[in-house]
């Protein structure tokens, strides 16, 4: 399960097994529901502070629990509207947020990504990615007005429609992330950024942030149902 650390005024949430430096980290309902628990004893704290999010070894985030899914497809909307719901935690949430992507980032996890603030890409492995279309998968609503809202309308019709793998000089290029570092300096990086944010936590904050992102979040609040997935893979 996801795990919290703190730098300084820097809350760090790693999204794998404390001690375990191989886990895809994808979206099991019981690691939802930790992710929201980790983000409530940070929003439970006072004074400056930001959020970066990482993990450790080879993934950021490899997206949706398939087994799970595929085990409970009778669940699948409700499991669906629950992975948005942190899309819309982290597109308001009430200080600033740094994704440091220290691995892969497909599907679900590359959206988490894109849900933050800013994001720091490891420069010399790793793939930010959207394999629906290679997997004959749709994209929900929320997810569409997610991508659609945070890139710019080619990268979004690139990333979506080719599931093309954007290395860290590319995403930088195409706007998808922000900066790049070394494995070893990616953390500190992300830490870094965000510690310069983080007396940026003001009340007005989380207000500036739904105003901006008013479009992609009325998008995720959209339940997800079988008529609109079903006009979504259609």
């Amino acid at each position: 399960m996801a795990y919290l650390s703190r730098e300084g005024d820097v809350f760090v949430v790693y999204l794998g097994n404390e001690g375990q430096t191989d886990s895809e980290n994808r979206f099991h309902p019981d690691w939802i529901n930790e992710f929201h628990g980790l983000l409530d004893e940070v929003e439970a704290s006072e004074g400056p502070a930001a959020l970066v999010t990482t993990a450790t070894g080879k993934f950021y985030s490899n997206g949706l629990d398939t087994d799970w899914l595929f085990a409970n497809l009778d669940k699948m909307h409700g499991y669906l509207d629950r992975v948005h719901s942190l899309y819309t935690r982290l597109l308001a949430f009430p200080m600033p947020t740094v994704a440091a992507i220290n691995g892969h980032a497909f599907g679900a996890g590359a959206m988490l990504a894109t849900s933050h603030d800013f994001r720091v890409m490891r420069e010399d492995r790793g793939f930010y990615c959207l394999p629906e279309v290679h997997l004959g998968m749709p994209f929900t609503v929320g997810m569409n007005a997610l991508l659609t809202e945070r890139l710019s309308n080619q990268v979004a019709l690139e990333a979506m429609t080719t599931a093309h793998r954007y290395g860290a000089d590319q995403a930088i290029a195409a706007g998808i992330v922000d900066d790049k570092a070394d494995a070893e300096a990616l953390l500190g990086a992300a830490v870094a950024r965000a510690s310069i944010l983080a007396g940026n936590r003001k009340p007005n904050l989380p207000v500036i942030k739904r105003a901006l992102h008013a479009k992609a979040l009325a998008g995720l609040a959209t339940p997800t149902t079988p008529e609109n997935l079903a006009f979504a893979a259609g």
